[in-house]
């Protein structure tokens, strides 16, 4: 059940942003001016990269940096959950 869970964690969002970016490229090339940073960012900071292109719309503002904040948190998350899961086990 856990290698599930860590399974969608990790390709979920990156499968999700693929999806959205199929069928709203618009939106996409709104939010970004160039196809380097959103291809780093669903590589590296796929919930991030996720969070900025559904706030980007007429610019990134106020309480919306909150939400991109909390896709920075989730990402960080993911990576660093599974490397303090796997320390716990060994010990």
């Amino acid at each position: 059940m856990c290698c599930i869970v860590s399974l969608l964690v990790f390709i979920g969002p990156r499968i999700a942003a693929i999806a959205w970016y199929l069928t709203d490229v618009t939106r996409w090339n709104t939010a970004f001016s160039n196809i380097l940073i959103p291809l780093l960012g669903v590589v590296f900071l796929p919930w991030t990269t996720l969070a900025y292109v559904l706030m980007s719309p007429g610019g990134v503002q106020g309480l919306q940096w909150a939400v991109v904040i909390f896709g920075f948190l989730l990402d960080l998350g993911a990576l660093g959950g599974g490397g303090y899961s796997n320390r716990r086990r060994h010990n």
